[in-house]
């Protein structure tokens, strides 16, 4: 009974975890998407587009490619070091620098964007290298907390591991178990709030610009109280005990 209110309690908050940085990670890619043709939630495109460059021989792209890949590795990297200098001491900090500094990464992003962007080739990969970072820090965070369950940023290995779990819910000699369905629950609810957030993403970066990206900032300060906040997560808790 212990293991399963627990095992409960988990899903609870993986759940919160992954809806509201998968609405972030949609809103981001796309918004980048469409202000500078390129992405910025997930790397995969950019290995592919450096290879193309080495063919062809493009030093300045070459550079440009690697110094992005860098800088997902590197906010990966923060995080994950992040989370293991403070875990000993409080997991609410260890889990809310790496969140504290994507926000200020974004705000730079969003106050740049909006005031001073002149869309000079510079300013253009300047500002995607520090969304790439800011969704390399969310990334690791995110999977740290779920144990590896969870990676928002980018949807290949989500549909890789739904298709792999819904053939083994549906196969004859599969376990239909409640952790097997929690799994197939959660990667749903990501696609589906990174499909929420990549649509509003689109339609908003019409209407606002570079001031869209100030909403990310804001669903994450929601994540820092409702999906990490040990208060929170308490009260949330007791809601649905009853």
């Amino acid at each position: 009974m212990l293991r399963q209110s627990k095992e409960d309690r988990t899903f609870k908050e993986n759940l919160m975890l992954a809806s509201s940085t998968a609405v972030a990670s949609g809103i981001t890619n796309v918004a980048g998407m469409v202000a500078f043709l390129a992405f910025t939630a997930n790397i995969t495109g950019h290995v592919a587009n450096l290879a193309k460059h080495i063919v062809e021989q493009n030093f300045r792209e070459i550079i440009v490619f690697l110094i992005w890949l860098l800088m997902f590795f590197a906010g990966a990297f923060i995080s994950s070091f992040i989370v293991r200098s403070y875990i000993h001491i409080s997991k609410y900090k260890a889990h809310s620098i790496p969140i504290i500094i994507e926000i200020v990464v974004l705000l730079f992003v969003a106050i740049y964007g909006h005031n001073f962007y002149k869309e000079t080739m510079l300013e253009r990969e300047l500002v995607i290298g520090a969304i790439i970072f800011a969704m390399g820090l969310q990334n690791s965070l995110v999977s740290i907390i779920s144990g590896g369950v969870i990676k928002t940023s980018h949807l290949t290995g989500l549909f890789t591991d739904l298709g792999g779990e819904v053939s083994e819910l549906l196969h004859p000699r599969g376990e239909a178990s409640s952790t097997l369905k929690n799994k197939i629950y959660i990667r749903i609810t990501i696609l589906s709030f990174y499909l929420i957030g990549a649509v509003a993403g689109g339609l908003l970066f019409d209407v606002f610009d570079f001031a869209i990206f100030y909403f990310v900032p804001v669903i994450l300060l929601t994540i820092l109280y409702y999906d990490l906040s040990p208060l929170a997560l308490h009260k949330l808790s007791k809601v649905f005990s009853k």
